[in-house]
């Protein structure tokens, strides 16, 4: 919302993504849909136009007349009209970065489709990232003046009845699928041919408009997608406001450069206004400095933005990803409108049974688990290999709470609580496979370089380890001596005073080493079973016989009596204890 300085009208702005795969029609559709470009619409960058493909995030927009449906309950306007921001998204694989960033500001997904081709790769990854950050969908069939007039139609219904059973599992089941040719005969056609059915499109769009959630308090965030300087005046940064507001001389910071600006003027769709919210469109001119040296970022309300080396996420596995999510393994992480490599650790509560009961979400087994389940470092988490995908009945989306370490190769710039995408850009964009693999919410951040000591020994995070070995012989009622359960190197001092118990039952306490092979002595406070004496004696026995020329013989005798006496020993260890100590419950 904005109020220009002219004529007091109030604009009600919402963001439509235009996404879709390379060449689908988005940026012609955009087109034909606009009537005023702003300063980054419709590829005007010079890489983009040689291949004819948008690159950069373009937007541009149109006004239309506020639908009644938006008019509040006593019929009153709070709006003298509603603005369509079209924000076209680049369709190429390799900048699904740029898709995810822009993804971020859209209130409404309008997916482009080329009636001919149906869905691709790129069209389901554009899907993914709508459920991600999006409530609602529009699918244009586009290029319907390529089909045969005679099978136009029956053409049209089966790619809306295909699209349909596509979209059945997703949040957008039953959305609009409308069908348009919005550049008859491509884009080397003269001008003069009219888009097919865009008025209807228009109207569908303004059918599918809510007042989206805009609230004008809170640290200001500005995704800035473009930059240039203007002689005399200052330096123009065009973006989307992504939450908070802002005047006329305020003071803004720009934490890629560590600099802090004076708002000079502002403008919305070339129009000058005093201020703007969280939703708007605007450009920004601030005191000087060199563009270049902004093309894309974030800018703020100084000192709100954390600059990050490592974070925990609440996490979920995208369902559509095949390979697995192993820990130690790299990921490209989008946070805020960063990608950037970081390096994984999956976490999960403690196994049912273990020493704390791990909380249990009442959610039904439809509803995935919330990604903003709170983490805290008072509680006890279990270091996993991998991620947990739920087992049986349970449907998609519903695996158990899961939560990630991300350790960043280089440090990042966001707002805490933002939307965080893990994809492996680096698969084949030929490949017909899913590169995004996980969301979450970015819960905990760590500014501080040296984390790994500083802040990570905090983290109540373990692995459980079991060792096994046998009981050597009986020394007497109350001690054992064992072996094999260490290696002849292992200092056996940090294991003195740990708890074990016999495969016959009984527990027993380490007591010290025994000689010098790594076997050592086992005090057991209650005694041995009288039974358990027995079969020591026997397996011991046995042992002498066994040594003697009638060795044949004792192979003979039933495998069962002979079975040794194991010894366990179960302990855990936290992940991030510099001192490794070992820990029983």
């Amino acid at each position: 919302m904005s109020e220009s300085a002219d004529s007091r009208t109030k604009t009600l702005n919402f963001n439509v993504g235009v996404l879709g795969h390379v060449d689908s029609g988005k940026t012609s559709l955009a087109r034909s849909l606009s009537s005023t470009a702003s300063t980054a619409a419709f590829d005007k960058n010079p890489q983009s136009r040689e291949r004819g493909i948008t690159l950069d995030l373009g937007f541009s927009s149109f006004t239309v007349e506020l639908p009644d449906h938006l008019r509040d309950s006593e019929g009153q306007k709070q709006y003298d009209n509603l603005q369509f921001t079209l924000v076209d998204c680049p369709g190429h694989a390799s900048l699904i970065r740029t898709i995810i960033g822009g993804a971020q500001i859209i209130d409404l997904m309008m997916l482009v489709v080329d009636v001919v081709k149906g869905v691709q790769t790129q069209t389901a990854e554009c899907l993914l990232i709508g459920e991600l950050t999006c409530p609602r969908m529009v699918v244009v069939l586009n290029k319907i003046d390529l089909l045969p007039p005679n099978k136009r139609q029956s053409a049209i219904e089966k790619m809306t009845k295909r699209l349909h059973k596509t979209l059945e599992n997703t949040r957008f089941k039953e959305c609009p699928v409308i069908a348009v040719a919005a550049k008859p005969g491509g884009p080397e056609a003269p001008d003069t041919e009219e888009p097919q059915a865009v008025p209807e499109l228009i109207e569908l769009l303004k059918k599918q408009t809510y007042l989206p959630q805009r609230d004008p308090k809170g640290d200001l965030l500005i995704a800035v997608d473009h930059c240039f300087s203007i002689r005399g005046q200052g330096t123009v940064m065009t973006g989307t406001i992504l939450q908070g507001s802002l005047a006329i001389n305020d003071t803004v910071e720009i934490p890629a450069l560590k600099v802090t600006k004076k708002i000079k003027s502002v403008q919305m769709f070339r129009r000058p206004v005093s201020g703007a919210m969280q939703g708007d469109r605007v450009g920004v001119c601030v005191t000087q400095f060199d563009p270049k040296l902004l093309e894309r970022g974030v800018v703020c309300t100084p000192g709100s933005l954390r600059t990050l080396y490592a974070a925990l996420i609440s996490v979920r596995k995208i369902g559509y990803f095949k390979g697995s999510l192993s820990t130690r393994a790299k990921f490209h992480i989008t946070v805020g409108h960063e990608t950037v490599m970081a390096r994984v650790t999956f976490i999960g509560l403690p196994p049912v049974g273990a020493s704390e009961p791990p909380s249990v979400t009442n959610q039904p087994p439809s509803q995935p688990c919330p990604l903003d389940t709170p983490f805290t470092f008072e509680r006890e988490y279990f270091h996993q290999d991998e991620y947990v995908i739920a087992q049986g009945e349970a449907s998609p989306g519903c695996d158990p709470e899961q939560w990630a370490l991300l350790e960043f190769e280089r440090p990042v710039t966001c707002p805490l609580l933002c939307l965080v995408i893990g994809s492996k850009l680096d698969t084949d964009i030929h490949a017909n496979a899913c590169r995004l693999a996980f969301q979450g919410r970015l819960l905990q951040g760590f500014e501080d370089k040296g984390y790994a000591e500083s802040a990570l020994p905090r983290l109540r995070i373990y692995k459980t380890k079991h060792k096994e070995g046998q009981v050597e012989r009986v020394t007497d009622d109350y001690t054992v001596i064992g072996r094999n359960l260490f290696k002849k190197e292992t200092n056996l001092q940090l294991f003195i005073g740990l708890k074990v118990t016999l495969s016959t039952g009984e527990t027993g306490v380490i007591e010290g080493g025994f000689g010098q092979s790594g076997k050592f002595k086992i005090r057991v406070q209650e005694g041995l079973c009288p039974e358990t004496k027995q079969l020591l004696s026997s397996t011991s026995k046995k042992k002498g016989k066994g040594g003697s020329k009638g060795g044949a013989a004792n192979e003979e005798e039933p495998k069962t009596d002979s079975q040794p006496v194991s010894i366990h020993l179960h302990f855990k260890r936290y992940v991030f204890d510099p001192h490794k100590k070992m820990v029983q419950s």
